[in-house]
């Protein structure tokens, strides 16, 4: 039987972004869960227990190249081409000033994220949204409480989590892109930090496969 092509993606990435997307795979073998093999989540494998493990160096036309290849029977382990990785989704709406805004609600009913202010257009708001998915997953979380920062193990991510606590004590955090603008916040606050970190979280692992929906 000839080979068939299921899925295959190709793009130019930084060393920091290629440590993110093989960390995550990393992590989803070992915990032996399905691994997605692209960003939105959309295609996953679920590999067995042992798989043959070959890796290859090759030289040629003055470039290298580094393939590492999992090879198994197909009958021991599925590909998903219509995965749904999140438990989320987005939903674009426009508020009561005629501005568009969108939220990001978790699957048991709760906004994890929120656009934090209005878009003149929705093609803007889609925009701001797109960048929280790019840029949630592998962003640092900063402390301000205690003057601390922790990098992401993922990496690669041009925002950072703000994680505070606002005049009425509550516990926040805030995603800012490194051109400075806020491009998420928690939305309501946290009686505790751990809540809001928890919710930073979840945006973290939801955000980058949340499929999008536009309230009419």
């Amino acid at each position: 039987m000839p080979e068939e092509t299921i899925h295959e993606s190709e793009e130019t990435r930084s060393r920091r972004g290629i440590a993110t997307f093989l960390r995550r795979i990393t992590r989803r073998l070992r915990r032996g869960e399905p691994v997605p093999v692209n960003d939105e989540g959309t295609v996953a494998v679920d590999p067995p227990a042992e798989t043959e493990l070959e890796v290859e160096i090759e030289r040629g036309d003055g470039s290298l190249s580094l393939e590492i290849e999992l090879e198994w029977p197909e009958e021991e382990g599925a590909v998903d081409t219509d995965a749904r990785e999140s438990k989320a989704t987005f939903e674009v709406y426009e508020d009561n000033a005629g501005e568009h805004r969108w939220r990001l609600r978790h699957d048991n009913g709760n906004i994890i994220a929120d656009s934090g202010e209005g878009y003149a257009s929705k093609a803007n708001a889609e925009q701001g949204l797109g960048s929280v998915r790019k840029n949630a997953p592998g962003a640092a979380v900063a402390d301000q409480s205690v003057d601390e920062t922790i990098e992401a193990e993922e990496g690669g991510s041009k925002a950072t989590f703000e994680l505070f606590q606002d005049a009425a004590e509550r516990w926040r955090w805030r995603l800012r892109h490194d051109n400075g603008n806020i491009i998420a916040d928690s939305g309501g606050g946290y009686a505790a930090k751990q809540g809001a970190r928890n919710g930073l979280q979840s945006v973290k692992t939801n955000a980058p496969g949340a499929e999008v929906e536009h309230e009419s």
